[in-house]
This record gives C-alpha cells, sequence and structure tokens, in this order.
C-alpha cells in the first residue's frame, strides 16, 4: 500500500504543478489588487450595480487564487509526507488526497471553461412534458433536486414564477441561482429533457410510467449593456396575478408578460406584487435567453434566433432516472451512471455534472 500511496500522490503532485502553469496568477493578483483600490473609495457603492459587480468579479479572482494556492501547498505536503516512508501515516495521506483530488477536478474543470457567459449565475426553467399528472410531479421532484444541490453549495435560489399542477406537482416552474462560481457553466449540463420511469403513485394499479420534463438554463444577465434589446420590437401585456396566495398579489394588474416579437421569446413573471418588479424580473430573463440564443447562433440575425424547441418527450432525453424495476441514472451524453438515485433526486449531481463537461465539445 505504501508504494501505491507514494506513487498516486507523486503523479498528483506533478498534476497539480503541471495545471497551475495554465492558471493566469499575475493577471487574477491583478484584479484583486485593482478591485481593492476601487471599493476603497467613498463612492464605491453610489452605484449599486456596478458595485456588486466589481465585487463579485474580485471575490470570484480572489477564490480561484485560495484554491490553487491550497491544492499546491496540498500537493507539497502530501509528498513530503509520502517521501517519509512512514506507514503509519499511509491512511490519513491516502484520506487526504482523495479529498485534494476531487478539490483539484473541479477546479480544472473551471479552468477549461472557455464559454463568455460561463461565469454568470443562471435563471432555469422546468417545463413538465408527455406523462400528465406523473410529468407535473417530475418537474417538482426535478426543482427540489437542484435545489437541494444550490442549499448543498451555499447558493442562493429564488423562485421567478410558477405554475402549479392540477392535481400534484408543476406545470412549469422559474427560478434563479445565484451567488456561485461559474454556475452557467457548470448548469448547462443540466439542459435538456429529462426522463423518469417509474411505478406511478397516481393510479390506483401502480403501473409504471415513463415521464418527462424540459429544462431551459440560460445565463442570468442583469447587465442591459450585455444584451441590447429594441422597446420598439417588444411586446408588453399586464394583467391580473392568478394562483395561490390572495392579498394584493391577485387583485391588481401586477403580472407581466413581455413578448420578443423578432424571436417569438415570451416571458411571463406574476411573482411579485408590483408591476414594475415583475418587468424588471422579465427583462432579466428576456435578456437571458437572448443571450443563450445569440451565442449558440451568433452567425445568425435575431429574428433567426429562435432555434429548434426540443419536445418534452421520448427520444430526446439527455438522462434518464430509472427507478425502477432497478435503480439508475444514466447521462445519455457522456455516459456517467449511478445506482445511487435517492442521493442525484436529493441533489448529488456534480459527478454527472463533472462527466458531461469532461466530455463535451466547448
Amino acid at each position: 500500500m505504501q508504494d501505491s500511496v507514494t506513487t498516486a500522490v507523486s503523479e498528483f503532485y506533478t498534476s497539480v504543478n503541471n495545471a497551475i502553469k495554465k492558471v493566469p496568477i499575475a493577471d487574477l493578483q491583478k484584479t484583486v489588487a485593482d478591485a481593492e483600490v476601487t471599493m476603497s473609495a467613498a463612492d464605491f457603492w453610489n452605484d449599486q450595480a456596478q458595485a456588486q459587480a466589481v465585487s463579485k468579479q474580485a471575490a470570484e479572482a480572489k477564490r480561484t487564487l485560495d484554491t490553487w494556492t491550497e491544492l499546491r501547498q496540498g500537493a507539497q505536503t502530501l509528498k513530503e509526507l509520502s517521501e517519509m516512508n512512514d506507514a503509519s501515516m499511509q491512511v490519513e495521506i491516502s484520506a487526504n488526497l482523495t479529498q485534494l483530488q476531487n478539490q483539484f477536478k473541479t477546479a480544472k474543470i473551471e479552468l477549461d471553461f472557455s464559454h463568455p457567459y460561463d461565469k454568470y449565475d443562471v435563471v432555469m426553467s422546468i417545463y413538465a412534458g408527455a406523462g400528465g399528472t406523473d410529468a407535473q410531479d417530475w418537474a417538482a421532484m426535478l426543482l427540489r433536486m437542484y435545489t437541494r444541490w444550490a442549499e448543498n453549495h451555499k447558493l442562493k435560489t429564488t423562485i421567478l414564477d410558477k405554475s402549479d399542477g392540477d392535481e400534484a406537482g408543476i406545470k412549469s416552474v422559474t427560478f434563479a441561482i445565484d451567488s456561485g462560481s461559474f454556475l452557467y457553466g457548470k448548469l448547462r449540463s443540466e439542459h435538456g429533457v429529462h426522463r423518469l420511469v417509474r411505478l406511478s403513485p397516481f393510479n390506483a394499479d401502480s403501473l409504471r410510467q415513463t415521464s418527462f420534463a424540459r429544462v431551459e438554463v440560460v445565463p442570468k444577465i442583469e447587465n442591459e449593456a450585455d444584451i441590447t434589446i429594441d422597446e420598439k420590437e417588444l411586446k408588453i401585456d399586464v394583467y391580473r396575478s392568478g394562483g395561490k396566495g390572495g392579498q394584493s398579489v391577485n387583485t391588481t394588474d401586477s403580472a407581466v408578460r413581455v413578448t420578443h416579437i423578432p424571436s417569438g421569446i415570451v416571458v411571463a413573471i406574476q411573482n411579485e406584487r408590483s408591476q414594475l418588479q415583475n418587468r424588471e424580473t422579465a427583462m432579466t430573463i428576456l435578456r437571458s435567453k437572448l443571450a443563450a440564443l445569440q451565442q449558440e447562433q451568433h452567425d445568425k440575425k435575431v429574428s433567426e434566433l429562435r432555434g429548434p424547441n426540443e419536445q418534452a418527450a421520448w427520444g430526446n432525453q439527455i438522462r434518464n432516472y430509472v427507478l425502477h424495476p432497478y435503480k439508475m441514472v444514466k447521462d445519455v451524453r457522456s455516459g456517467y451512471e449511478t445506482s445511487d438515485t435517492q442521493g442525484v433526486l436529493e441533489g448529488d449531481i456534480d459527478e454527472c455534472i463533472a462527466a458531461y463537461l469532461l466530455t463535451a465539445k466547448r
């Protein structure tokens, strides 16, 4: 065991030092230093949007520096300990190595991100597809899965719009996940149709049911300068909010529906009581969707950006979640699979995300 641990540590040490050569250390240090000067100004918080952008950029740069510093120091320490040939320390060294290897895998994936929106936060939407009530329940299960994933990573989740199912679950939901690093870069892996196979809890015979839900992931574009939208190309409707809640949320024309005429994209928001807030949220989501489409089809005109809209049904799925007659989650694209279906549905999807990112052509 001692020789195998020493070899593994040596290989890890070499991998870390090779990878760190690609990290723009000087640029990151300059970003942090410049931000600290900017943030020390008395009028720094006068422009809230700009201040938050600078603060986030500095925090991201510092986090990256700290991560690679910790990996380099950790690899060096493990190498020195393994070379001491102390058999009593092998178990501890092996455990620390596993922990650092997991951290290194995540850091290395982030190092390879090249998409212009990879660092952005995300807006996600889930739409129940084929499968009736089971599909609406499946959409709610996916919402719980992503909410739990966000909680596990200490991220902020905000429901922007939600339509409850007729009997159970949800017909659709749109929510934001904020305050993370490379969120769009990671969660792009979830964009597509998700298929569930299980014994249905909604029929008396508990027959096996296949359900589908479509997940849409777009970068959260809050800065108007990032995506310019001509107001003349918008159709804006206001109407009375529906759904549960009562009080003024349902008694005023606060809900907003924004239609982008050239692309046909429609965004409807009724979560807030203020029409202005709903309009701002709708515009953020519209910018986000346009940004994603422009990136995918950047050589086309805005009027042609609609692109294919995959139906949430058989044959289009990116991932299968099988709960009966056996237990398995399998990603169709990367080939990754696990029998820990409960863990995945509780938000443990990091391995699945990593497998996709390592195989996807970015």
